[in-house]
């Protein structure tokens, strides 16, 4: 499957995770973590970018970034080319250092801002480094309680009041905090590239004026939402759905439902208890997809419309 192109524009917010090829080692002493988060320093003087969370592990890098100008695959290129140099002297290697392609995830800054500054300085913790994220010394955690340094934590800490100290506070009190964003929610991508609902897909098209973003996230409406669209499009109660009636338009129905239900995720398992249908029945419909196309956009549009609704 062909690789999908970045999505790129002036004020977008990155989840970006670079890791060593073939899961190698990227920093072996100090001196490489100094030297890496050196070269991160530089390239945001250069590129004015801002930078708000990074944890340098032993084989892979995590970083929060928002562009500014300068797109994100020119910066990671040359911060990535830069440590390579470095490394491969330092060691006397040759070769790629770092795998082939990183993963860069666009994200709602809006709704994920503060959930992956979380997990991002959480991530030591939770590879048991260390015990808390304060005694790892590679991650951004201590600009944000105290120490002053190269990542821009005012529009984090702004979200827990203006009073620096307060703030300070209230974000260490947040982190301490149990729970928080599981790796399942951080990862969640619609068209595994953006981090956000469909409300937010919309604003990256009209910013981008790309139309070949599309998918959807895994169960981000739920069977009732979908059956309540298509109630409202064609008239269809869910207790005709779920009746043993075979007419024309209660068919078209389930197979929306079941059609829309598999872009969202849900297998067909569920489908068919929720429609109270046999399995074999919900895997038939698939069989319509292409001549559905417009119908199943036509719900997809109803979902937006209600979910735009409810805000």
């Amino acid at each position: 499957m062909a690789r999908k192109p970045r999505i790129e524009f002036e004020g977008a917010l990155y989840h970006v995770i670079t890791r060593g090829n073939q899961r190698q080692q990227i920093f072996k002493a100090k001196e490489d973590y100094e030297r890496y988060l050196k070269i991160l320093e530089d390239y945001k003087s250069r590129y004015d970018f801002l930078l708000y969370a990074y944890a340098l592990m032993e084989n892979h890098v995590h970083l929060l970034i928002e562009t500014n100008v300068v797109p994100l695959s020119k910066i990671l290129q040359g911060i990535n080319q830069r440590y390579t140099m470095y490394f491969n002297h330092r060691y006397e290697t040759v070769g790629h250092l770092f795998q082939g392609r990183y993963k860069a995830i666009l994200c709602d800054k809006d709704s994920y801002l503060l959930s992956l500054v979380k997990y991002i300085h959480m991530n030591p913790v939770r590879a048991g480094r260390v015990k808390t994220p304060e005694t790892y010394p590679w991650s951004s955690h201590k600009f944000y309680i105290g120490q002053p340094g190269v990542v821009d934590t005012k529009p984090v800490l702004k979200i827990f009041g203006a009073d620096r100290g307060k703030a300070t506070r209230a974000f260490q009190e947040y982190i301490e905090k149990e729970g928080g964003p599981s790796r399942e929610e951080i990862y969640a991508t619609i068209d595994q590239r953006i981090v956000g609902d469909e409300r937010f897909v919309e604003k990256v098209k009209s910013k981008t004026g790309r139309l070949d973003v599309w998918g959807r996230r895994k169960h981000l409406y739920k069977l009732s939402d979908i059956a309540k669209a298509v109630e409202e499009l064609y008239g269809i109660t869910l207790d005709q759905l779920r009746g043993k009636d075979k007419g024309k338009e209660l068919g078209c129905g389930r197979r929306l439902i079941s059609l829309v239900a598999k872009g969202y995720g849900y297998k067909g398992q569920e489908v068919a208890k929720y429609l109270g249908r046999d399995p074999s029945v919900i895997t038939r419909y698939s069989a319509g997809a292409t001549r559905l196309e417009n119908e199943v956009e036509k719900v997809h549009r109803k979902l937006l419309e209600n979910c735009n609704k409810q805000a």
